[in-house]
């Protein structure tokens, strides 16, 4: 076959032609610099040799001053970590955050004055002393300080382990679209100038340095080499040592007499890179080697590890090589002279890429480490030499570096060895990106490929920006064919190698090698949804739940179902339902049960399908819920147990507002509910025969219906959450209106919060209000007191014996209306309850750390008839207590110690001595674990 080599020769060609008024600056940077490790900060003198190629006259440079994104909690940088629920940094002290200062800037010898950016303070503006004319250079010298923050996000400090990571004043890239000044983010990578580096670095001399470019020390080199044959081990003692403290052995010791008691200053040279970075610890092993690349290039491998990783060894040089030796044949030879690994805790597992050098996370095994090693040193091509801008088109490096991933799968192979994980690990699939991109699209949570990073969802920005951008490539691939695909691309890097590359860029590489008119597969980057395919889903029952081929199948899961409540006893039965990822847009559950205790059958049933309008609403489901149970019993004398049931039907619809930003994690909508509700009853009568009488109770049936209409507003913000329920109910002869407000104050901590509640109920007759009346719809009436089973009139809350008035059961409480924890349920009126109006304030608050399981609870109310001439209780009524709560708060059981008087007088007349114990109630949420909060959790 001769068209790979026509191909590369045209590519060739290309290169010369191509582009003849392209242009980019050259930012050549020289830098001293100074680590002090008691106060984890830097000291440092910068020369920058700003080369103006551009056509334009530059008035002005833009400088980043990234470590300042770490200075408060009102940066880009933290406002990011927030709209990605991350809270540490927001929370964090100020002696765990970070900044630059200490600059004085001369521009040519001249002192330069300094603007700041309207928006953004670890972004500069430096205004330059006189006019910088194309083909002219300006060398710009600072001295600068670094406070080194905690390692957030890719770099700074964990103890005395350094990631110094974008931290010098650097220039903002200017290309034909203009300046780039951007801030720094943790989701959204970099866009960076070439030039070359000569960085010194001097810190204690007991300190390994891995860093960018090829150190120049002699001495250094043959001590890094002498520490790969190093003995290391674990410090013990009486109390736990913080992981990763080791000694080596004595004899070794006095080989290097190395201490912190010196320095040492360590030179580094790079030509042609856009970024530098180092690391620094005390306990770095160091392993070494050579490979030889097919022009007979030799580059040197190097890796940095810690001694609780030593097992990492030479496999983790073998990797490297193999890494180098895979991109350079698929994409173009590797231009520099190192590369290096780093191990460095960041807080996240993964690792983050720099030229010549790329920190890894700690890794489980050596197939996780391979891979890892794969993927971070393949960042050299398409994040070190073909500079894309990240920011805006993450894709370019992500996901090309992502689809390499996948070729090189077959060629290493996860061991055979491993062991298959057990059920239920067995059904989810070892790759979750294909589901999760499944997922996000079926719910049209998903954007396109083409987003910028930082208008990415947190989700999107992997399963898009990684594995979509990947499954795109590999359909591109499938195409043009591999041969050609792959001529492709090392046109693309042999032309675009140490420039700037932007999207027309590489689709005209493509287009003109390979002769295809490509427009409309590159318009794919900016559509959503699936990409084109010809696979057809088919059904597929499975036992219990399978999601490791949704790509292939529609899986109905089947499994036992169980239950139990006070009536039914123990219910079993079959659960049959369609609720997985990716979620169908039409949903269906079936669970009909056997109930041992009534010798009936009961049913849990639904079925709904969505709609995704495009415009105005984000989507309409519709549907219908049905169910029955057993609700209540009565043993008459001398005859069989009467089981009392309740079967209800209720079709529903609801409409989600469709929101303008994709980041926001606002939910808003409209639901309308009509219940149908069929229950049995008692009827009581005497039959006189002569002389005699006979008691008869009989099950009478009854029908009613109510409407409900919700408005609801929630934001599942990271700070400050809330939600909004506006609720109007309408029934034969009355309305019944409420407002329900519940915010979360998370505490400085960052560990704990207080949850408030807010409710405002009212209570309206449509008609003349009569005893009969009143005495009727009693069960709808507000009630300060979380309500008992019959109380919940609409069936939706589980109680365990929804009508009992001894024992456990009796204690349960939901909470709803006032949602007070105390009861006076023995009362002929209930404290507190009303056909009127009711306002009540409900807190819980947390002790400790949000996930222990006690807290505190406090609740105040009134209500109207506490307002009226000679009432039952004060104006206002309160009761406070601790809270236990448990399974993810599904249960929670309440202790009151402190309430109003008229409660405590309750207590005694009604409970008698010792009544405490008998004052604890209880509530059941089964709705804390519904599917559509683990929805939330993904984003969708």
């Amino acid at each position: 076959m001769r068209k790979p080599t026509f191909t590369l020769l045209a590519a060739m060609l290309i290169t010369i032609i191509a582009h003849p008024q392209y242009w980019q600056q050259r930012v050549d940077y020289t830098i001293d610099v100074t680590l002090n490790d008691l106060d984890h900060s830097l000291n440092g003198f910068e020369k920058i040799t700003y080369h103006n190629q551009s056509p334009d006259t530059l008035r002005f440079i833009w400088l980043h001053l990234w470590p300042n994104a770490y200075k408060n909690d009102k940066t880009a940088f933290s406002e990011q970590l927030l709209l990605n629920h991350r809270t540490d940094f927001y929370f964090s002290k100020k002696e765990q955050r970070g900044y630059i200062n200490r600059m004085d800037v001369k521009v040519n010898g001249i002192t330069a004055q300094i603007a700041d950016h309207p928006q953004y303070i670890d972004i500069i503006q430096l205004l330059l002393p006189s006019p910088l004319a194309p083909g002219q250079q300006a060398i710009i010298k600072t001295p600068f300080h670094v406070q080194l923050p905690n390692n957030f996000s890719r770099g700074g400090h964990t103890g005395q382990s350094y990631q110094v990571t974008q931290w010098f004043p650097k220039a903002a890239v200017y290309d034909k679209s203009g300046w780039h000044p951007m801030p720094y983010l943790d989701q959204g990578e970099f866009y960076s100038n070439f030039g070359n580096y000569d960085v010194s670095i001097t810190l204690p001399a007991n300190y390994v340095v891995a860093a960018t470019g090829e150190l120049q020390d002699e001495a250094e080199n043959e001590w890094l080499k002498q520490r790969s044959s190093f003995s290391w081990t674990p410090i013990v003692t009486k109390k736990t040592v913080r992981k990763g403290s080791y000694r080596h052995v004595q004899k070794e010791i006095q080989q290097y007499p190395h201490s912190s008691s010196t320095t040492k200053t360590l030179h580094y040279l790079q030509e042609n890179v856009v970024d530098f970075a180092w690391f620094a610890d005390k306990l770095f092993i160091v392993q070494q080697d050579t490979l030889q690349l097919p022009s007979g290039k030799t580059v040197k491998a190097y890796s940095y590890y810690l001694p609780d990783q030593q097992w990492y060894g030479k496999k983790s040089v073998e990797y490297i090589k193999q890494a180098v030796r895979y991109r350079s044949n698929l994409l173009g030879e590797y231009p520099y002279n190192t590369v290096s690994i780093v191990e460095a805790s960041m807080g996240v597992d993964g690792g983050m890429e720099y030229p010549t050098i790329t920190s890894i996370s700690p890794m489980p095994d050596a197939h996780a480490l391979e891979t890892t090693v794969e993927h971070e040193v393949g960042h050299n091509w398409l994040q070190g030499i073909l500079a894309s801008n990240e920011r805006a088109y993450p894709w370019m490096d992500e996901g090309m570096n992502t689809y390499y991933d996948y070729r090189y799968t077959p060629i290493s192979p996860a061991p055979a060895d491993i062991q298959k994980p057990r059920f239920p690990f067995s059904r989810l699939p070892n790759d979750p990106l294909p589901l999760l991109l499944q997922s996000i699209t079926a719910v049209k949570k998903d954007q396109p490929i083409a987003t910028a990073a930082d208008h990415f969802t947190e989700l999107n920005n992997e399963v898009i920006g990684y594995y979509k951008t990947a499954q795109w490539l590999q359909q591109l691939e499938q195409l043009l064919g591999r041969q050609v695909f792959d001529s492709c691309m090392k046109a693309y890097y042999q032309q675009w190698q140490f420039k700037h590359p932007g999207p027309q860029d590489f689709k005209n590489v493509f287009s003109q090698i390979s002769g295809e008119n490509l427009d409309s597969f590159f318009e794919n980057l900016h559509s959503t949804g699936s990409l084109p395919t010809a696979t057809k889903r088919k059904l597929q029952p499975v036992a219990f739940f399978n999601l490791t081929n949704s790509q292939q199948y529609r899986y109905i899961n089947i499994m036992p179902a169980v239950g139990y409540n006070h009536y039914d006893q123990f219910m079993m039965g079959l659960l049959l339902h369609n609720y997985s990822l990716p979620a169908e847009k039409f949903q269906y559950l079936l669970a009909p049960m056997y109930g041992t205790g009534s010798k009936q059958l009961t049913y849990l049933a639904r079925a709904a399908y969505t709609w995704y309008p495009k415009h105005h609403f984000y989507s309409v489901t519709g549907g219908v819920a049905a169910s029955s149970f057993s609700m209540d019993d009565y043993q008459p004398a001398n005859a069989d147990k009467l089981v009392l049931g309740f079967r209800k039907i209720v079709p529903f619809i609801r409409l989600t507002l469709k929101e303008n930003d994709p980041l926001s994690k606002r939910i808003r909508y409209f639901q309308f509910k009509p219940y149908f509700i069929h229950e049995n009853g008692l009827l009581f009568s005497t039959v006189i025969t002569g002389p005699d009488t006979t008691d008869l109770v009989e099950k009478t049936n009854s029908s009613r219906y109510l409407n409900q209409l919700q408005w609801v507003v929630e934001n599942n913000r990271a700070l400050y959450p809330y939600r909004t329920q506006l609720q109007v109910e309408q029934a034969d002869g009355f309305i019944r209106a409420a407002f329900t407000g519940n915010y979360y104050f998370n505490y400085a901590n960052n560990k704990s919060g207080l949850r408030a509640r807010l409710f405002a109920g009212k209570f309206f007759y449509t008609n003349r209000k009569t005893n009969t009346r009143q005495f009727d719809t009693d069960r709808y009436h507000l009630n300060m007191t979380g309500a008992n089973g019959y109380e919940d009139y609409t069936y939706s809350n589980y109680f365990l014996g929804r009508n009992e008035f001894e024992g456990t059961a009796n204690r349960q409480i939901m909470l709803r209306d006032g949602a007070f924890k105390v009861r006076t349920d023995l009362l002929g009126e209930k404290y507190g309850k009303t056909d009127d109006w009711l306002i009540a304030l409900n807190f819980v608050s947390d002790i400790a750390d949000k996930k222990f399981p006690v807290k505190v609870f406090a609740d105040i109310g009134s209500y109207a008839g506490a307002w009226q001439k000679d009432p039952l209780t004060p104006r206002f009524l309160f009761d406070a207590g601790l809270q236990l709560s448990l399974l993810h708060e599904t249960v929670n059981i309440y202790l009151p110690l402190v309430y109003s008087a008229v409660f405590r007088d309750y207590f005694k007349s009604s409970l008698g001595n010792n009544y405490m114990l008998k004052t604890i109630s209880f509530s059941i949420d089964i709705q804390q674990l519904r599917l559509r909060d683990i929805y939330k959790t993904f984003d969708f």
